[in-house]
């Protein structure tokens, strides 16, 4: 038995698939994310998306390289800065660009880019990095650790804010410190951990970021 493949349809692209998949992504999150209702919207059988993406890990490998290509379209640190004003708004950055979309940290989370697009911002960070006084071992460290940070603390905001202005049940505080009255510390830490993630985000960047230069000795 010959099996037809599925015949490319003239009105896609793989660009016009990722822009759809993306703003879908903010109506049915991650798990509801799937080729078919990618299709369903593009008004092509499913089918048709296998010449551009063989399964849908590609699509989400696509879709965090797009997110990428316009979060570097908006400006972050300007020429001059120091590596420490670097890590600050390129971790900025990054959170406001995950933050887009609903499940924007667990698209881009564990994602291989596409192309090298990636590797112009990268190359700039080493050098200035490198220019520093750090180590490529030690640059490599420093930017991959507040990487990290970012990508979880925005997995775990999202997981209570999927989109700025809304937030799941089941994280009302004054319930949750009702139910944990036995134990006051742990009733009074919710408002440190599941409220304000803007000022914690900083918190928690500025101590990472005091910490590479004291681990490494390495000044503004």
């Amino acid at each position: 038995m010959v099996t037809q493949r599925p015949q490319r349809s003239p009105r896609l692209d793989k660009k016009r698939v990722v822009e759809t998949a993306l703003r879908l992504l903010n109506e049915t999150g991650l798990d509801g994310l799937t080729l078919r209702a990618i299709a369903k919207e593009l008004n092509v059988q499913a089918p048709a998306l296998y010449w551009h993406f063989k399964n849908k890990q590609e699509l989400l490998d696509e879709m965090a390289t797009e997110m990428y290509r316009r979060m570097v379209d908006t400006p972050g640190a300007a020429e001059g800065d120091g590596w420490r004003e670097r890590l600050l708004a390129a971790n900025r950055g990054l959170r406001a660009a995950l933050l887009s979309y609903r499940d924007g940290a667990k698209v881009f989370s564990g994602s291989r880019f596409t192309g090298t697009l990636h590797a112009v911002e990268m190359e700039r960070t080493l050098t200035l990095f490198t220019r520093a006084g750090f180590t490529l071992t030690q640059a490599v460290r420093a930017t991959s650790t507040t990487y990290l940070y970012t990508i979880g603390f925005v997995t775990e905001e999202q997981g209570v804010q999927p989109l700025p202005g809304e937030r799941r049940e089941g994280y009302d505080m004054d319930e949750r410190a009702r139910r944990m009255a036995d134990f006051p510390l742990s009733a009074a830490a919710g408002a440190e951990i599941f409220e304000d993630y803007e000022r914690h985000f900083e918190e928690g960047l500025g101590l990472i970021v005091a910490g590479i230069g004291a681990r490494y000795e390495i000044g503004w």
